[in-house]
């Protein structure tokens, strides 16, 4: 909610850390590092397909792999894009959708951030489908993924269910990437290819989310 850009001088990772974790916690950090692979690298989402057994298992080989890989990848965008005016959005795919329900749920344990994000990226890939930016197949690919992973990716597997569509497109229109009234979403064309869509027409997401919440 509170936010400043200072870079550190020095990031550790103690990856022994995450075995004191509840395993939801865990789950719910999954997304962001599987976040990783969808906006920008679709060698790692395969990788995280076929690995991520591995990375809850404990293996430390393949928890340091997903580890780096994020830490490279957000380094990399951060590093182009220090103060959010480009490319830096990407990381909030998921975000915009997410966002909503997350603030739905009163920030609270009836959705962690982690499964907030998670379900938002389902949606956005299913809306970017129905926007015929990449196949529905596709878009099924990575939410078996996430399901796979026990996360959020149904609207109706938020405990306590959420508001109709217009208390959540009211939620949506305060999420810090509405420019003047304008909703803005990162979207993609496929695995690995995200950007950022601004303008995005408020009725085409209305009409998605009332398809949604009827299912």
């Amino acid at each position: 909610m509170i936010g400043a850009f200072h870079q550190p001088i020095l990031v550790v990772a103690d990856t022994q850390l995450l075995d004191t974790l509840p395993e939801r916690e865990f789950r719910a950090g999954y997304a962001e590092v599987a976040k990783y692979g969808l906006l920008g690298d679709a060698g790692f989402f395969a990788w995280l397909e076929a690995n991520a057994d591995d990375v809850f298992a404990g293996r430390a080989a393949a928890r340091e792999h997903a580890i780096a890989t994020s830490c490279r990848m957000k380094a990399e965008i951060v590093a182009r894009d220090e103060r959010e005016t480009g490319d830096r959005a990407l990381l909030n795919l998921g975000h915009t959708f997410g966002h909503a329900f997350e603030a739905a749920a009163g920030f609270s344990e009836r959705l962690l951030h982690g499964e907030a994000v998670a379900l938002g990226m389902s949606l956005a890939f299913e809306f970017s489908a129905a926007r015929r930016l990449l196949s529905p197949a596709e878009a099924e690919r990575v939410t078996r993924h996430l399901g796979r992973a026990r996360l959020p990716i149904r609207i109706s597997e938020v405990t306590g269910g959420v508001p109709g569509v217009d208390g959540l497109m009211d939620l949506m229109a305060q999420d810090k990437k509405v420019k003047r009234g304008r909703l803005t979403f990162i979207l993609v064309r496929g695995v690995g290819k995200a950007f950022v869509a601004p303008d995005v027409d408020a009725a085409e997401v209305r009409a998605f989310l009332a398809d949604k919440l009827a299912r």
